[in-house]
């Protein structure tokens, strides 16, 4: 029972709202003044009545917005993603790698002291997908590795082609 308590407590305190875009539907989610989520939100989602938004909700569409229209490169909002220590340094390191630019999960693992899969699992884990670029992320060898939002690697390739990085 106090579970469920705490649980409906803290869905009070989200915001939520859908953004359409090239990819698909995403739901975006703030707790507070942070974007805690970017989600690719299933075909029978609809927002509740009088739902929440806020302003860094607001913030993140205009945002997203201008990325997919090709004017806007860097990703400017207050972030929450809950995760390990560990997982959120890859974050941090996947939010380093620039517009059009990749990286590997070998070459991340090696600059983390730590095993490529790991990396890869932590990518996956993801909860700010496009903000947080894990699309940027290949296998050895410019392989494009996997992607686990939207249509899975059709979304990843299209990003990427979006920031203008053409895969062999």
């Amino acid at each position: 029972m106090l579970a469920n308590a705490r649980r409906e407590r803290y869905a009070r305190l989200m915001a939520l709202r859908y953004f359409d875009s090239p990819v698909g539907r995403l739901a975006l989610e703030a707790d507070g003044e942070a974007l805690t989520s970017v989600r690719w939100a299933g075909d029978d989602e609809q927002p509740a009545p009088g739902g929440k938004s806020s302003p860094v909700l607001e913030e993140a569409m205009r945002q997203l917005d201008r990325y997919f229209a090709g004017r806007l490169r860097l990703f400017d909002l207050p972030l929450a993603g809950r995760g390990t220590p560990f997982q959120k340094r890859v974050w941090s390191m996947m939010s380093d790698i620039p517009f059009g630019a990749t990286a590997t999960y070998g070459g991340m693992a090696m600059a983390l002291g730590s095993g490529a899969r790991a990396v890869g699992t932590a990518c996956g884990r993801n909860p700010l997908p496009i903000v947080v670029p894990c699309h940027r992320v290949l296998g050895s060898g410019g392989a494009i590795g996997g992607f686990s939002g939207g249509s899975g690697l059709p979304t990843k390739r299209q990003l990427l082609a979006l920031e203008g990085v053409v895969l062999l």
